[in-house]
């Protein structure tokens, strides 16, 4: 980029602009503070992205990425119209490939168009929107007030793009959690590597199809493979490493990443518990059981278990069984609306937590077709596996406690979840599962919707996770807040604070600090 000094403003240190008629040799007291992004740009229109499907289809993990970093060195990404023109590709890839999406998740996860859309593909097309419309705003720099001691000065608070990430996605949300953050890395500014989930194949390999077909080469780049070439990727020098997956996997990545002290953001999970005291039961057990048995269960913020207060879990047993029934039918196997558990390796883990409890309904396997039935479990020891670890799938224990104060005992004798749940009609008792409850989200009178709110961060706490991201959250995420403070040498006012320190200097800071 270049730049033409005599085409700055000029301001006096105190902010006021310099004279119109001010003469060629005056020497300028003091340059303003401006972005560095407000060299002239094209439009979006104009700004021709290098669309090459090709660029980096044959690079091995090594030259890929030595590719993208070539970008980033050469700021390819950071200014404002290549970012918006960048957006503005990413919407016609998945406006124009919708249906292609919708069946690569029925088929990598039996999911419903309806839920498809609602749960991935419309939550991706929101974070655009929002990026694009908020991008200059979140670009802009946040000009400081200097304290009296520091003037004449200017200082400004600048958004600068990281350089180079790396993200990589889990396969229960291949869509959603993959190209959310990536949405975010763009509008940041920063070059990008993705890799997708081996473990959701048809989704992985439309990815690797589609973005190179819209996003430049030299800022975006795919890679597809297994362990192997997620080890590779992490051996890499990256910028910032955003991960979303398990607990176990995300310990890897730490680990690698503090080996060159890479930045990282980890999504991960935990046991998400729902506390029920009262209110409207069919609609208590509704909203639990949408938010437990969409995507079959394998959602990270889905309820893992319930802490049934007095008598609910009695109206609990009651109504889940109904809900289930009204959205699923009798049979919900044959329901194109229940999803399927995305391998034989996870049926045959949820299989195993069957024997946990006593199934109140469901407790239905077909490991051919990948199907475990929506099940309540109840009388479910704390101490049994069920219990121990993340469930991701659909089996719901329910557990009966006297009063909320065990139930917020029983959640702070575990790991953080990344989100816990309240139901209950009273003020006071919001008030207190607020205040006690550690998660990275909280939800009252309702569960997992906080995730679709793109104004709210989506994070974990402790073990389910480090960072945020969603709207101006994965803006910042992705960005440094890079500060700058520019002060004239034309007048020294720095001289009182110079050593030697006399009586005199030692008397004047003392009063000036």
């Amino acid at each position: 980029m270049k730049y033409d000094d005599a085409a700055q403003d000029r301001t006096l240190a105190s902010g006021h602009e310099t004279r119109e008629d001010s003469v060629a040799d005056e020497t300028p007291i003091e340059t303003e503070l401006a972005p560095i992004h407000e060299e002239a740009e094209a439009s979006p229109e104009e700004v021709k992205l290098d669309v090459v499907p090709e660029a980096t289809k044959h690079l091995g993990v090594a030259e890929t990425v030595a590719h993208l970093r070539e970008g980033a060195r050469e700021r390819i990404a950071v200014t404002r119209k290549f970012r918006a023109a960048q957006l503005k590709a990413f919407e016609r890839m998945m406006s124009r490939h919708e249906s292609d999406f919708v069946t690569a998740l029925a088929q990598d996860l039996g999911k419903s168009a309806v839920e498809a859309r609602l749960t991935e593909l419309s939550m991706v097309r929101n974070e655009v929107k929002l990026a694009q419309l908020y991008l200059t705003e979140w670009m802009g720099a946040q000009h400081q007030r200097m304290p009296i001691a520091f003037q004449p000065a200017v200082a400004k608070v600048e958004p600068q793009p990281l350089g180079l990430v790396l993200i990589v996605g889990p396969w229960n949300y291949p869509v959603n959690n993959l190209l959310i953050p990536l949405v975010s890395a763009i509008a940041a500014g920063n070059c990008a590597v993705i890799k997708p989930s081996e473990n959701a194949p048809t989704v992985s390999a439309l990815l690797e199809r589609l973005v190179p077909q819209y996003l430049d080469h030299r800022a975006v780049a795919v890679v597809t493979g297994g362990a192997d070439v997620a080890a590779e990727l992490l051996e890499q020098k990256w910028d910032h490493i955003f991960f979303t997956g398990s607990e176990r996997i995300g310990r890897k990545v730490y680990a690698a990443a503090a080996q060159q002290l890479t930045p990282v953001t980890l999504e991960l999970g935990g046991k998400c518990p729902v506390v029920v005291v009262d209110g409207n039961w069919p609609a208590i057990a509704r909203r639990i059981a949408f938010a437990k048995f969409t995507n079959a269960g394998q959602t990270c913020v889905a309820p893992d278990y319930v802490l049934a207060v007095g008598r609910a879990a009695d109206e609990l047993e009651k109504h889940l069984p109904r809900a289930i029934a009204e959205f699923y039918g009798k049979d919900p196997s044959s329901s194109k609306d229940f999803g399927r558990i995305v391998n034989e390796s996870h049926v045959d883990r949820l299989a195993g937590y069957l024997a946990d409890g006593d199934v109140v309904v469901g407790g239905t396997v077909d490991r051919t077709h990948r199907y475990v039935a929506p099940t309540i479990l109840k009388n479910v020891d704390p101490a049994s596996p069920v219990m121990q670890e993340e469930i991701f799938g659909p089996i719901l224990p329910i557990i009966r406690v006297a009063n909320v104060d065990e139930a917020i005992d029983f959640i702070g004798n575990r790991s953080d979840p990344l989100a816990a749940y309240l139901f209950s009609e009273r003020p006071r008792l919001h008030a207190i599962f607020e205040d006690h409850v550690r998660a990275g989200s909280i939800g009252i009178g309702v569960a997992i919707l906080q995730t679709g709110v793109t104004n709210l961060p989506f994070g974990g706490v402790g073990n389910s996770g480090t960072g945020n991201y969603h709207g101006k959250y994965g803006f910042d995420t992705f960005s440094q807040l890079r500060p700058t403070l520019a002060k004239t040498t034309m007048v020294d006012t720095l001289k009182p604070v110079y050593p030697p320190y006399g009586w005199a200097k030692s008397t004047m800071v003392k009063r000036a600090l």
